[in-house]
């Protein structure tokens, strides 16, 4: 079996864009150009990575990690010239190189495996990833001869009437027997309007050595899309969610409306989940079986259990157990936990909080930094006053607590188990087990007393 190395062009600085951000860190589906194209080659077991880097190339490389090698091109001379940066790390090696862009976010890993597959069949030295486009105006034709082997790439400007008719074409992603690749590259020259070094050069110094040049097309020539602008970006990112949408459907998951549903690469859905319009899943995402996520909503980086409905609300960096209802309108911030057969209710919002099995917090209250038990109930417009403008404090409210609605909890203060807390109280030091705690002015009626005043 063959070692398979792979190149990724990364170092240009994509000047149409007319961004600050460096242009293969762009997002497409929440996940920047480059790491969809490094996770694609990761997939189909390349044994080295060497990525080139140019233009923010420290954010490139903090972006990658140790996923990659790096070479820089500190000048942009040409792709040639980028890809015989690596010679240093993968020159001297037997094997086969993938060559590809890391603004080609879509080339699935199965195409990368299938191009792999065809250039050790046909026994070629360099094999292109070709297309075909219903117009194929303004790209390089792909020339084969009787065999169905590449003659020759030809611009469309140097193409004849005939050759115009041909759609196949370059995508810009190549293999290469390895050794060969880097002694071609020595011999490409920039003899050209730019006086840059370019890669299908090296195709041409192969065939001109006598060597087989194959050519293997995708059936989907929408997945080669390069993107250079912010119009690419919108279709590269639409593109890419009609993948993960079909994905997702044929594994079990229903879509009411995938045009109108955002998930992200990353994100992991069980079967018989139901994501209803307009649902936003961003980052790592672990979502059950049998969830119903209510149109509207946002969960991102957060981990959803079985049976759970989450209607119309935001959910960040959290976790929520099974059979628990979430919604309408909460707002889940980060660093929260939501136990099994709990219930969070309208327009409630929770921050860095566990909340127990079998809780409710069913409308209208603010409850942070806290510790709360299992069976709790905590009533409407309940607050966990946590903050002092410097410092944040922790409430704690134990097993089987009952908090009356209106109450004002006064960090860092302790409800026992199985306390009761007024409606309307404040409470300012902790409440012993199972008390009940009042701590509001005791109501006082003046009779007459607004005749006094000559109100009315």
């Amino acid at each position: 079996m063959t070692h398979t190395y792979a190149v990724v062009l990364a170092a240009g600085q994509g000047t149409r864009m007319k961004s600050k951000l460096y242009k293969v860190l762009h997002p497409v589906c929440g996940k920047p150009m480059v790491e969809h194209v490094v996770d694609h080659i990761e997939e189909i077991g390349a044994e080295r990575i060497v990525t080139i880097v140019g233009h923010g190339a420290e954010k490139v490389q903090d972006q990658l990690g140790s996923r990659s090698e790096y070479a820089l091109q500190a000048q942009q001379l040409g792709t040639a010239h980028a890809v015989l940066q690596a010679d240093e790390a993968l020159g001297k090696l037997t094997g086969t190189t993938l060559v590809i862009c890391g603004d080609t976010p879509l080339i699935r890993p199965e195409t990368m495996k299938a191009l792999l597959a065809h250039h050790q069949e046909t026994s070629a030295k360099a094999t292109i990833l070709t297309g075909i486009p219903e117009d194929p105006t303004g790209y390089g034709r792909i020339l084969r001869d009787s065999k169905g082997y590449v003659e020759r790439i030809v611009e469309q400007k140097d193409a004849s009437t005939d050759e115009l008719q041909v759609r196949e074409i370059n995508s810009g992603t190549y293999c290469f027997d390895n050794k060969a690749l880097f002694a071609a590259l020595k011999l490409v020259k920039n003899d050209n309007s730019q006086g840059e070094y370019y890669l299908p050069d090296v195709i041409e110094i192969l065939k001109n050595q006598g060597n087989i040049v194959s050519a293997y097309a995708t059936d989907d020539f929408e997945e080669t899309l390069g993107v250079n602008d912010r119009i690419a970006l919108s279709q590269a990112e639409t593109l890419m969610r009609k993948l993960i949408a079909k994905k997702h459907m044929k594994n079990g998951v229903t879509i009411i409306n995938p045009t109108n549903t955002y998930i992200s690469a990353d994100a992991v859905i069980g079967s018989d989940t139901v994501l209803q319009p307009g649902v936003i899943i961003e980052g790592t995402c672990e979502i059950g079986e049998d969830c119903l996520i209510g149109p509207n909503s946002h969960i991102k980086d957060s981990k959803i259990g079985h049976r759970t409905t989450v209607h119309s609300s935001v959910v960040t960096q959290s976790v929520i157990g099974e059979d628990t209802a979430v919604g309408p309108f909460a707002h889940i911030r980060p660093h929260s936990e939501i136990g099994n057969e709990a219930k969070i209710g309208n327009f409630v919002e929770i921050k860095k909080t566990k909340l127990g099995h079998h809780s409710k917090v069913s409308h209208l209250s603010y409850i942070g930094d806290a510790e709360v038990g299992e069976r709790v109930n905590i009533g409407c417009g309940v607050i966990t006053v946590n903050y002092d403008g410097k410092n944040k404090f922790i409430t704690t409210i134990e097993d089987d607590s009952f908090v009356g609605c209106n109450s004002n909890l006064m960090a860092p203060v302790t409800i026992g188990q199985g306390a009761y807390v007024a409606a309307g109280s404040t409470i300012t030091k902790n409440v012993p087990a199972q008390a009940l705690s009042i701590g509001r002015v005791r109501q006082e009626n003046k009779e007459g007393y607004v005749k006094k005043l000559n109100l009315k």
